[in-house]
């Protein structure tokens, strides 16, 4: 069974990069017509697609965040990473990592996620 952890910062200040990463047990980020994507849950807010990797290494982002997001993945340590630039109070959430088969910008399609991490900014 495929388990997500997240792991990074949980407090950053105004301006500064944040960087999480996603560990993958259980199965291959390389798997076929695997997306293995990032998602946000901002306080009192719905739930935010920020971007995907795809099995073959292919990203995708959300329009609203693209200037200042990157996904990337170490198929070494089977697990990918999220950097989202310049930070705001406004980029407070909990971070997901997700998992579904095949392509999809809708939170609600994905099946498997990690259990979340709060990342605050706050000066």
């Amino acid at each position: 069974q495929v388990q997500l952890q997240e792991s990074g910062p949980g407090l950053l200040k105004p301006s500064q990069t944040l960087s999480l990463t996603c560990l993958v047990s259980g199965g291959s980020i390389t798997t076929p017509l695997n997306y293995w994507s990032w998602i946000r849950l901002p306080p009192g807010k719905d739930r935010e697609w920020m971007g995907a990797i795809s099995d073959t290494g292919t990203t995708y982002y959300s329009p609203a965040l693209k200037s200042r997001t990157t996904i990337s993945r170490d198929t070494s340590k089977n697990q990918f990473s999220l950097q989202l630039n310049s930070v705001t109070p406004e980029d407070t959430a909990v971070y997901y990592c997700a998992r579904r088969t095949g392509y999809s910008r809708n939170a609600d399609d994905y099946h498997t996620w990690g259990q979340g991490t709060q990342v605050t900014v706050s000066s």
